[in-house]
């Protein structure tokens, strides 16, 4: 990699990208289990080739759009945005409760997921309506935790079963993609026929 990285880079980052892919472990189901249970989600991380592309791919996108966000919003999600007073990105939305509105929410595969085992698929919901967090920890709050534990059970759960779904939302400083809300949702043999109806795609 050559120039600056157009992201700070975190120590894991700069681990990853002295290793070769073949040095690099896959995070498998039960360590993202581990992982998410200790909310331990600064060490996840990519695979050391994807990681530099996701670092030249982020260069080349901020070039051309000006940031990831309008990026995602304009070709991703194609939803108009807002100028919120605080300059950040908002959206016009049908219900201000998260996940209660369809049209206020959409489902795609992660473009750049972690470095997960091939039997695990990465799904990130994006969402028009900000879910609260804790304003000292910018973790979540236990009522929006709730908030989403009832999607994912009604959306994914409910055909995959507990043991092959998992969630967690990055805290601000973690997230690759700061100003629009999301949500990662990790299917374990999720079969291709419900990606592509949860996504469209």
């Amino acid at each position: 990699m050559t120039g600056p990285a157009p992201f700070q880079l975190n120590d894991t980052d700069r681990e990853i990208l002295s290793m070769t892919d073949e040095q690099y472990q896959f995070h498998t189901w039960e360590d993202l289990k581990k992982i998410i249970a200790n909310n331990d989600l600064a060490v996840l991380k990519r695979k050391p080739s994807d990681l530099v592309r996701y670092i030249a791919w982020s260069s080349g996108v901020k070039e051309q759009y000006g940031t990831i966000t309008k990026y995602i919003c304009e070709e991703r999600l194609h939803w108009p945005p807002l100028i919120s007073a605080d300059g950040g990105v908002a959206f016009t939305y049908n219900n201000p409760t998260p996940f209660a509105d369809p049209a206020d929410y959409k489902i795609l595969r992660n473009d750049w997921p972690y470095g997960v085992t091939p039997d695990i698929t990465h799904m990130v919901v994006w969402l028009k309506t900000p879910i609260p967090i804790d304003s000292q920890t910018g973790d979540l709050t236990p009522e929006s935790r709730m908030l989403i534990d009832a999607f994912v059970d009604k959306t994914f759960t409910s055909r995959l079963g507990p043991e092959r779904v998992q969630w967690f939302k990055n805290w601000a400083q973690l997230q690759s993609v700061r100003g629009l809300e999301h949500v990662h949702v990790l299917l374990k043999d999720a079969p291709p026929e419900l990606i592509k109806e949860l996504t469209g795609e």
